[in-house]
């Protein structure tokens, strides 16, 4: 899939909020940080009918950013993509519905507070006939590819006699399982059950498949981002205090 890059500047109202703003973690020497994301992860982050990017992490983000008196642009690159930049160097840090795991940290993510628990679960079409987990056997599930999600297919697969097959991102992933390509998929459950709503999906969850839920967090890769981390940290305590954290999950999840 073609890769977009988009830009973000912050609105008007905000920055004029950031010109204000004399908290001493602001933007020290003028930094524009670049944030990498992945736009095809409703509700947390996707772009609306007109062009704009939306969802809880943009404006998680955009919130923290007023908060603690910093500029940013926000690039929409794709998973992968996404932590491609950040390792090289080319993004500052990262906010896509990363899952906070050991793993993730023993291989050189820095990960932030936790700002939303979520967990996965497998959906299939709606006419299928299938239940459980055990009804899998022989068949092919799809997965995003370097997702918990993933992850969680992987682990099942074995016990359960069906094979894994990968896609780049979740739109594409859930046609392959309207098209009858494959037997069902797995994704953050907010994430579908958000698609499948909104986007008139011929699809639906499957009760009793969910694992224990795991915490999002903003992540960065190298040390040269920590006062970023630092920054998203404190506002994001402090939105959380104030009340602009819960009134964005209301806004996006009722």
């Amino acid at each position: 899939m073609k890769k977009r890059v988009l830009a973000v500047v912050l609105a008007a109202a905000m920055v004029l909020g950031i010109a204000g703003c004399g908290s001493a973690a602001g933007n020290a020497g003028g930094k524009k940080w670049i944030v990498a994301t992945d736009t095809s992860f409703k509700p947390f982050e996707y772009t609306d009918a007109s062009g704009n990017f939306v969802g809880i992490d943009v404006d998680i983000l955009a919130a923290v950013a007023e908060d603690q008196g910093f500029t940013y642009e926000l690039q929409s690159l794709g998973w992968d993509a996404s932590i491609a930049a950040c390792q090289a160097g080319q993004a500052d840090g990262m906010i896509a519905g990363a899952s906070i795991t050991e793993e993730r940290k023993q291989s050189g993510w820095q990960f932030s507070d936790g700002y939303y628990d979520a967990n996965q679960c497998m959906a299939v079409a709606s006419d299928s006939g299938i239940t459980g987990f055990t009804d899998l056997a022989g068949q092919s599930v799809a997965v995003k590819t370097g997702t918990m999600s993933a992850s969680y297919a992987e682990e099942l697969s074995g016990q359960y006699d069906f094979t894994v097959t990968y896609f780049e991102d979740s739109p594409t992933m859930y046609q392959a399982v309207v098209g009858g390509q494959v037997a069902a998929c797995f994704d953050d459950t907010p994430i579908m059950a958000a698609n499948i709503k909104d986007g008139g999906l011929a699809m639906k969850l499957v009760d009793g498949t969910g694992n224990e839920p795991a915490a999002y967090g903003f992540a960065i890769f190298s040390d040269n981002s920590k006062e970023l981390l630092n920054m998203f940290n404190q506002g994001l305590k402090n939105i959380k205090a104030n009340g602009k954290y819960d009134e964005i999950l209301a806004k996006y999840l009722g």
